[in-house]
């Protein structure tokens, strides 16, 4: 049986690829795009613009949620949610550091 080695990984890369499977769904994409947009905690008004059930615009909140990437108020039956901007800085900072570290100071091919 194979077992998970994700802690032989640096958490830096942890959270990276954490992020990035969050970002993997063009869904939660245009969730974040609204979110963007508003500026501001939106309750509800999601669900309205997505072609998608309530259920499934639920199930990609909670894998941003889950992510990082948005914060997120119950009130009862009402959720509102807005980006983590903070979590935005940092995981362009790494991607930035990730991208940086993979480009050559030549532009050897080796395909």
């Amino acid at each position: 049986m194979a077992s998970a080695k994700t802690e032989e990984f640096t958490q830096e890369d942890q959270d990276l690829a954490a992020f990035a499977k969050a970002l993997s769904h063009p869904a939660r994409i245009a969730i974040l795009k609204i979110l963007a947009k508003e500026n501001a905690c939106i309750c509800g008004k999601i669900v309205d613009v997505l072609p998608l059930a309530q259920s499934t615009v639920s199930q990609h909140l909670k894998e941003l949620k889950q992510a990082g990437l948005i914060d997120g108020t119950v009130d009862g039956p009402k959720s509102c949610y807005c980006i983590n901007r903070k979590a935005f800085e940092k995981f362009n900072t790494i991607f930035h550091t990730l991208f940086t570290s993979l480009q050559t100071e030549n532009n050897n091919t080796c395909c």
